[in-house]
């Protein structure tokens, strides 16, 4: 608020001022404040007596020349005019006639439009200030016209510090622990922290504690979310439901427990990854054991929130809240077995890998390795084809090879049937309506026989008649319709066949 504090120490002050940010930051606090700077007695000023007359009064909102007014309950144009008429008629005891307008975006366009040359030209004894959680929809004409300060939520330290001072005043003390749990509720907001304040005080004999707090709004503690991620953790569903079932039947409400088991699990998954700020965890750093912190990668803890998560959306919904947490702790007693999306693709490379490397050596997969498989020492041989080679596997063998760079005859080779070795002659065999693949293999011979994986073996391309169940042939086209639709031709009977 630097710019804010100079503009009223060199006397250039804007004639209307906007105020934007989330509920409970103090913008409507801000705008008496503003106010008081202006018609304090010593003023303008940036820092108000808040002693005189005028501070008073407009401390205790009884002065007649700051108004007031709520834009959810004054949206109308009729509204808007009133002001315009009210405007013409100087402060009766101030220095300045103070509007604030809150929630200012709830005015109707044709309020905007009505008080939009009010704001432009407004008399030198005006002032407007609007306080809005919702910027985007007060129109570019407004926002073009006012001086725009942008609030932000507390700090957490900040609010626990308010805290401190606001018991001095109540004449009570509190836990730190209790405090911190009241600024976490309050998130970021200074007036929720308050409330919540007002209301464990009022229950409370003279010291707020956590226990407490537990027992009379129903909250769950640190203790216990860590027993039941410790029974997640070893698979012990049961125990974990028990804490569960424990906690509702204290008063504590399934949407707040879903709430702060998945704070719990933020926690963890800060902690995975380095960040120990207070203010950032659920918890003190005290609540998270280190076997608990070490237990569950990333990805893990990534799907336990996002479980819980989709839990909390669906409670409203569903048919038993409870049962519907039961089911998600049932499944969460699971989670080191979790199988990540980035393991599987893994898997799944390391077994092509595998697959690849068993079909280039000529072995179906799953098949023992030679490793595995004594065998005894055999004298050795001069070069060339082995005895007892399994044909198919080398054509196999070849195909894959061959994908690589000279798809074409790969895709060629692949149609080639009955394949046999006869001595030092590897046949490969085509269909006599298949010769365009046959004719392709037979003109490169040598680029199939460095494909084999074992070389030696010349290379012979030879036609086969169909066989007698196939002899009605069945073209290309029919083949992929089969293949697509899985069905099976049906042959008809004809001329009484």
């Amino acid at each position: 608020m630097s710019t804010l504090t100079n503009a009223i120490s060199s006397g250039r002050i804007a004639h209307a001022f906007l105020f934007s940010g989330p509920r409970g930051v103090g913008k409507t606090s801000a705008a008496r404040i503003l106010a008081r700077c202006l018609n304090c007695e010593r003023g303008p000023t940036d820092s108000p007596c808040g002693s005189c007359e005028l501070c008073r009064e407009i401390t205790r909102g009884g002065s007649m020349d700051v108004i007031e007014i709520d834009g959810a309950s004054h949206t109308g144009v009729d509204d808007v005019r009133a002001i315009k008429d009210e405007v013409l008629f100087p402060p009766s005891s101030s220095r300045f006639k103070v509007y604030i307008i809150d929630e200012v975006h709830m005015l109707s366009n044709s309020a905007f439009n009505a008080l939009l040359k009010t704001i432009e030209e407004p008399p030198p004894y005006v002032r407007f200030i609007f306080a809005t959680t919702e910027v985007h929809k007060v129109p570019a004409t407004i926002r073009s016209r006012c001086q725009q300060y942008a609030f932000r939520l507390l700090y957490h330290q900040d609010i626990v510090a308010c805290l401190r001072e606001a018991l001095i005043d109540l004449n009570a003390e509190a836990d730190e622990d209790a405090l911190h749990w009241i600024a976490r509720e309050s998130t970021g907001s200074l007036r929720d922290a308050f409330t919540l304040l007002d209301q464990v005080v009022s229950f409370t004999e003279g010291r707020i504690t956590l226990a407490v707090i537990r027992e009379k709004v129903g909250v769950v503690g640190s203790d216990e979310l860590t027993a039941l991620t410790r029974a997640l953790l070893t698979g012990q569903a049961a125990q974990a439901i028990q804490v569960l079932d424990d906690a509702v039947m204290r008063g504590v409400a399934v949407e707040r427990f879903t709430a702060d088991l998945a704070e719990y699990f933020r926690g963890l998954l800060f902690l995975r990854h380095g960040v120990e700020r207070d203010s950032l965890l659920a918890f003190p750093v005290s609540a998270y054991p280190e076997e608990l912190r070490s237990g569950l990668e990333v990805p893990m803890l990534e799907r336990a929130i996002e479980l819980l998560l989709m839990t909390y959306r669906n409670l409203k919904t569903c048919l038993s809240p409870k049962l519907e947490l039961e089911l998600v702790l049932s499944r969460l007693a699971d989670i080191r077995n979790l199988i990540t999306p980035d393991q599987v693709l893994r898997e799944i490379a390391s077994l092509k890998a595998k697959f690849s490397l068993m079909t280039e050596i000529g072995r179906e997969p799953g098949s023992p390795t030679p490793q595995s498989s004594p065998v005894e020492p055999q004298p050795p041989t001069e070069p060339g084809p082995a005895d007892n080679v399994d044909s198919t596997e080398l054509v196999t063998a070849a195909v894959t090879r061959l994908q690589r760079e000279r798809v074409a005859l790969a895709a060629a080779l692949e149609r080639s049937i009955g394949v046999r070795i006869d001595g030092e002659t590897l046949y490969l065999g085509f269909r006599e309506d298949d010769r365009y693949h046959g004719e392709a293999v037979a003109r490169e011979p040598a680029a199939v026989q460095a494909a084999l994986p074992q070389p030696g073996y010349k290379i012979a391309v030879e036609y086969l008649a169909a066989p007698a169940q196939e002899k009605i042939a069945v073209d290309d086209e029919i083949e992929t319709v089969k293949r697509v639709f899985r069905g099976e031709i049906i042959r008809g009977e004809r001329n009484g066949e």
